[in-house]
């Protein structure tokens, strides 16, 4: 193996191909984008190339109709990023001995970071796989993937990348975790710890994937992006930070850029990845998913045929498994196993989506619930002399948060910055330290109410009456949605927090009979 960790950096690179090798893609979000040979003998591969027939925003196209762009573009787009952000700290920072080899594997990281997702991106693996496997996982076994089936291994080694610099883009794609404060990866020392934030930031949650799918997103979505991700790149700096690491920080300055580019996170979960009608349609792509998961719809792999949910198991059946898979299982003829997957596919394609009735927002000490636990929790609020079925409405718990996965903390106590005047000390800032008008919390949990598209007015009226008293028992604010008739909330679609026993004045008294049905017995 060789060592990437002491590398002086260099000028050029050595058998890199010559200028005809370099090939200019011309980008909607960052305009012309020039690509190391290596990086293009990726992309034209079939393990790549099925990355466009996999939707950017998964079910997000049913819903918003500039919602077109694919995986495809958004990894160049990553691996572009990735490339202008660490060439920038080699060039203004030469100590930090970044090697041409480290530049090339953060790139290729950056291209290779979505290679395992699956149909319609994270409907996949959040709500049809839902066993803690994860698409980084499959992107890393794509990757061997494709370079055994193409036979790139000798063009990694021209390009003097090694075994150990294939570990180290591994990694870069997910991070590993440390152990008892111990560095835990393989690919780089310590003093290259830096490079680890730059695919995927597992510290502050700042990395390039996000900049390129906020840019690329609010651009096709029609939603402002208000995040300057040049202006984060031109003033970062590496820095020694708890010691011994060394991390990115940034300006003083820049504080209100970051905020910025977790309030654009926010803004695009609210209004697009978590829209009402794009959550009702992923759990229609999820449900027809599951219907034709079973032996009678199989996909060939290597040496077996695996169903839809095997198909993880091996790279060559999950290399053929894209969007597609819809078009396919409609193309069929019909028979008894297809009837429930195809029925679902026809009503997303006649926009007959599940009706979304309210939502309510969960306190933030109760954490975040099962959709099996709510639903059944819903139901005992049904009077027995009525009729509502398990099978007749959907529960979706979604999650607005600031780019901290793990917790609700407000993301600057993560990060380190520096002034003009003492550019060499690293300090901490909060929120209230930048702003006042900063949040105050910084994740929402909130769970929405559909039924079946096929229920009456009635079924839906006695849903949101049982989301109601569920609410008022858990002292949530709810919300119900209007055209459907009172609720014990009053009006549809206002916002209400549950009245207490001691400021409802005879309320119940003034209920319809209909509402009297949800009274406590």
């Amino acid at each position: 193996m060789t060592d990437r960790n002491s590398s002086p950096p260099r000028t050029s690179l050595e058998k890199a191909g010559t200028a005809k090798d370099w090939k200019v893609f011309n980008d909607p979000i960052h305009g012309h984008i020039t690509l190391h040979p290596l990086l293009v003998s990726i992309i034209d591969t079939p393990q790549f190339q099925r990355l466009r027939y996999i939707k950017q925003l998964g079910g997000g196209y049913y819903v918003f109709p500039g919602a077109s762009h694919n995986r495809f573009e958004h990894s160049i787009g990553v691996c572009y990023i990735a490339g202008e952000f660490v060439k920038t700290l080699q060039s203004k920072q030469q100590e930090l001995n970044i090697s041409t080899e480290d530049v090339l594997c953060v790139q290729i990281a950056g291209l290779c970071h979505d290679l395992g997702h699956g149909p319609f991106s994270h409907v996949f693996d959040q709500k049809f796989i839902k066993s803690g496997w994860k698409h980084e996982n499959a992107s890393k076994d794509m990757l061997d993937h494709l370079i055994k089936e193409n036979n790139l291994w000798p063009i990694f080694k021209e390009n003097n990348l090694h075994e150990n610099d294939l570990i180290f883009i591994k990694e870069l794609i997910k991070p590993p975790k440390p152990v008892d404060g111990n560095w835990p990866c393989k690919g780089r020392n310590k003093n290259k710890s830096f490079l680890y934030e730059i695919i995927s930031n597992e510290i502050y949650g700042i990395d390039v994937d996000k900049w390129d799918y906020f840019a690329r997103d609010c651009h096709c979505l029609g939603i402002a992006n208000n995040f300057d991700y040049k202006r984060y790149i031109a003033f970062a700096k590496v820095m020694k930070v708890d010691g011994d690491r060394l991390q990115i920080c940034s300006r003083d300055k820049e504080a209100h850029n970051l905020y910025e580019m977790f309030h654009t996170r926010y803004t695009l979960h609210r209004r697009a990845y978590q829209h009402k009608t794009k959550v009702a349609v992923e759990m229609m792509i999820s449900e027809a998913l599951k219907a034709i998961d079973n032996e009678n719809f199989t996909i060939p792999g290597k040496d077996a045929c695996f169903t839809i949910s095997e198909a993880i198991k091996d790279m060559t059946a999950y290399t053929l498994l894209t969007d597609s898979v819809f078009q396919t299982i409609m193309m069929l003829p019909k028979k008894p196993w297809l009837e429930e997957a195809q029925k679902i596919i026809h009503k997303l394609h006649t926009r007959r989506h599940y009706n979304y009735l309210g939502r309510a927002i969960v306190k933030p000490s109760d954490g975040k619930p099962a959709e099996e636990v709510v639903r059944k929790e819903i139901l005992k609020y049904k009077p027995e002399n009525l009729t509502l079925e398990e099978s007749d409405i959907r529960i979706a718990v979604v999650k607005f948060d600031y780019c901290m996965k793990d917790n609700s903390d407000d993301p600057f106590q993560k990060m380190w910055f520096f002034r003009k005047d003492k550019p060499d000390e690293a300090i901490r800032m909060v929120g209230e330290q930048v702003s006042a008008m900063f949040p105050k919390a910084y994740e929402e949990i909130q769970i929405f109410l559909y039924c079946e598209d096929e229920c009456n007015k009635k079924k839906r009226e006695i849903a949101i009456g049982c989301f109601a008293k569920w609410c008022d028992n858990k002292k949530y604010t709810c919300e119900s949605e209007g055209g459907v008739g009172n609720t014990p909330y009053g009006t549809p679609g206002k916002l209400k927090r549950p009245r207490s026993p001691e400021t409802s004045s005879g309320g119940e008294e003034r209920k319809s009979k209909r509402h009297l049905e949800f009274r406590d017995k």
